[in-house]
């Protein structure tokens, strides 16, 4: 297997899904992450859908909606900015609120 390395971070490059898991496991615990963290298929179906490369922390609501986009990680990652978000997503029901909508003229 390809290995590099960053000065911070993993740069290894997995050649299917179960080298994939050890790696994102290796990464969860080396950047000590304690939220959930997504485990892409091969061909980067979530990465094509949320825009994650590189590597982006992303918050998605219950409807789909993008509630939470990073920089560019790992080094744009700010958990407790991510944290908050959450946290309001889930005050929330865990869906964005809809915009206000005008009042009709009377």
């Amino acid at each position: 297997m390809l290995k590099r390395r960053a000065v911070e971070g993993i740069t290894e490059r997995p050649k299917d899904i179960n080298e994939r898991a050890i790696l994102a496991t290796k990464c969860v615990s080396e950047l000590k992450l304690s939220m959930p963290v997504l485990l892409d298929s091969m061909d980067g179906v979530a990465e094509k859908a949320y825009r994650g490369r590189p590597d982006r922390i992303c918050i998605v609501d219950l409807d789909g909606k993008v509630a939470y986009y990073s920089a560019r990680g790992p080094w744009g990652f700010k958990p407790k900015e991510a944290e908050e978000a959450l946290k309001e997503l889930l005050a929330e029901g865990g869906r964005i609120p809809a915009e206000p909508q005008p009042s009709p003229p009377k």
